[in-house]
């Protein structure tokens, strides 16, 4: 394939800015474009500059449209509403839409489904390779263990992160209960509060921690009478998350349009 075209949604932001690097850094991609919200204080800004990789003569918009146009993939770590409405323009142009934002509330995200039709999208909650590797890891030990092991996922991000559970707890909750071939929606429990009484068997668990510049640690307990396994990925650095984006964009490049998961990109889904 001849060199891919990349924009970035959320330019001016943390994540931003780290898609915009790795995809300047790696070959056979180049930066299209950036986009950011009206108002925002990016807007007008050297993308390249704004990322740290150079001044490009890309100036951060905030019209999408014209964007997308011009690219064959946008890198997408926004806001559920934002990501809606970035799909559609992404279905109408027929282009690659890497997904990893978060925070998404049930059934929300089923008209990505109708853009897929059209756009090929690939999301997770989240991009790293190992953390999917690690749902992949969960989904098997879930399947293997019977209801006498108790599942509980335990999750700690940065005090700026405003929802919870992290996407990524979500993600491991649902290989959990894919693996046990129940509903997580029926069996999950987000909070503990007071007397709650007794550990409702088959249920699974999330715990919530905030502080601090954390970047992500997780957890998937299984714990037993007399033993415990626990299988956990600490996130070190920003970076991984786009790493794992822009090999998402590169494995879609030559796909048909779909809905897809970093599952189908690792080549574990089964």
């Amino acid at each position: 394939m001849g060199e891919m075209r990349v924009a970035v949604v959320g330019a001016g932001g943390r994540m931003g800015k780290a898609l915009a690097q790795a995809v300047s850094s790696t070959p056979g991609m180049r930066l299209s474009g950036g986009v950011e919200r009206s108002g925002s204080p990016a807007l007008g800004r050297d993308l390249g500059e704004t990322a740290g990789v150079g001044h490009l003569g890309i100036p951060i918009t905030d019209d999408p449209l014209t964007v997308f146009a011009a690219t064959d993939a946008v890198l997408d770590f926004t806001a559920p509403q934002a990501t809606l409405e970035f799909a559609e323009l992404a279905a109408q142009a027929r282009i690659v839409h890497v997904i990893g934002t978060t925070g998404w509330s049930t059934g929300q995200d089923e008209p990505l489904k109708a853009a897929a039709r059209h756009a090929r999208i690939v999301k997770s909650g989240n991009m790293s390779l190992g953390v999917n590797l690690l749902a992949s890891l969960v989904r098997r030990a879930a399947a293997a263990l019977d209801s006498d092991f108790d599942i509980e996922v335990l999750e700690m991000h940065h005090r700026h992160k405003v929802d919870a559970p992290s996407g990524t707890a979500l993600l491991l909750g649902q290989a959990a209960a894919d693996g046990r071939a129940i509903s997580l929606e029926e069996k999950s429990v987000r909070v503990r509060d007071g007397i709650t009484g007794a550990r409702e068997e088959g249920t699974i668990g999330f715990a919530t921690l905030r502080g601090g510049s954390v970047i992500g640690e997780h957890s998937v307990i299984f714990a037993a009478e007399g033993e415990r396994i626990e299988l956990s990925h600490k996130a070190e650095d920003r970076s991984l998350f786009a790493k794992g984006a822009v090999k998402a964009a590169l494995w879609a490049f030559d796909k048909k349009p779909g809905l897809y998961s970093m599952d189908h990109v690792l080549g574990l889904s089964d």
